[in-house]
């Protein structure tokens, strides 16, 4: 089994909450219905796709976090091969 480097699984954490943030905006628009103009949300069904998006917030930062240390890292270990 091979393990990819650290900067690939922080990239790809980044790409997966960006398309858990897209699928969770496109949850919330369609808890919106519109009538006669007005825009009706219910509370109900908005609550899981807000916090499914602060989520992927938080995954978001995690992996952008990744990427940043992967980075300082593969920058040290030239800086004393060099």
């Amino acid at each position: 089994m091979q393990i990819p480097p650290s900067i690939i699984s922080g990239q790809n954490g980044f790409q997966s909450a960006q398309s858990d943030l897209t699928q969770a905006t496109v949850d919330v628009a369609g808890s919106s219905q519109s009538a006669s103009g007005t825009t009706m949300v219910s509370s109900g069904s908005t609550t899981e796709p807000l916090v499914d998006a602060s989520q992927a917030g938080l995954h978001a930062q995690a992996s952008a976090e990744v990427i940043q240390t992967s980075s300082d890292t593969l920058g040290t270990l030239i800086n004393i091969k060099v």
